[in-house]
């Protein structure tokens, strides 16, 4: 549990009932939470706090008056914000074969109105493990990032025929520069990036 000491849950229901209930079981299991009776007020919380890089999960009932859970859920998704902030609907009966599409569109799971509550925090901690895994992707994404912005162009260019696999020899008649010259930025490359082997540094701009 200790990567989700600092996770935060949205719960997003028009039934205070629901929101209260909720609030209270994620309580009892040490799990903090944030409610909001309408998508509207959900959004307004995040344009007043953009979420911080810490782990989250959203509770979002499907049918609301005003704007509809699955209209905020295709605003988080324009937004590219499913990754760190899983959603997880909540659903009645009649409302299961939206709830499934929804998870083929992007959510991470539903739960069917009454649900068990053990079966829901079992679901919440699995979507709070993928947000810690999305925001530990975005960091390395990020850390790579400025590791090529620190590169000079020179140094771009031969990272570049590098991740190609062209030799030495290949490199420096196409950039028109010495061998020896090759070897130097090449060495450089390594360096920044921190890898030992063009594959190594293939591989990583990848995750880019």
């Amino acid at each position: 549990m200790q990567p989700l000491i600092d996770a935060l849950i949205f719960i997003v229901d028009d039934d205070a009932s629901v929101r209260e209930a909720l609030a209270w079981l994620l309580r009892s299991r040490r799990l903090a939470s944030e409610s909001f009776p309408s998508a509207e007020a959900f959004e307004a919380r995040l344009a007043e706090e953009p979420l911080r890089a810490q782990p989250h999960c959203l509770l979002l009932d499907v049918r609301m008056p005003g704007t509809s859970g699955l209209v905020l859920f295709d605003r988080l998704a324009e937004r590219g914000l499913l990754e760190t902030l899983p959603v997880i609907f909540l659903t009645g009966h009649a409302d299961v074969p939206t709830a499934v599409d929804a998870v083929k569109r992007g959510a991470f799971d539903f739960c069917e109105k009454p649900f068990s509550d053990n079966a829901l925090v079992d679901r919440i901690e699995h979507a709070l493990g993928a947000s810690v895994r999305a925001i530990d992707a975005q960091r390395t994404r990020q850390v790579l990032k400025r590791r090529v912005d620190e590169l000079t162009d020179r140094e771009r260019d031969v990272m570049n025929c590098v991740i190609e696999g062209l030799p030495n020899k290949l490199i420096a008649d196409q950039l028109s520069i010495s061998v020896r010259t090759v070897e130097v930025h090449r060495a450089r490359v390594f360096e920044k990036m921190e890898v030992k082997s063009a594959v190594e540094l293939a591989n990583l701009l990848r995750g880019i």
